[in-house]
């Protein structure tokens, strides 16, 4: 699965389209959760959506505990 195909799957669950790769990210990780994709079509998302700029949750709350301090 590309990107382009997460995108069509969360338009058409979501009904409305987004280009934020954090939210694409969280969506994928919620298919791999409920299998709805396989462990390797999760992890070549996860690749290709940080390479655009994606972070993980836990990413994200490191940051912003850095940058309250």
């Amino acid at each position: 699965m590309y990107v382009h195909d997460l995108q069509e799957r969360f338009s058409h669950h979501k009904q409305y389209r987004t280009e934020d790769v954090n939210e694409l990210l969280d969506f994928a990780k919620k298919a791999y959760i409920f299998n709805e994709i396989s462990s390797s079509e999760y992890k070549k998302l996860v690749r290709e959506l940080e390479s655009q700029g994606a972070k993980m949750p836990s990413d994200e709350n490191e940051e912003q505990s850095h940058v309250n301090q």
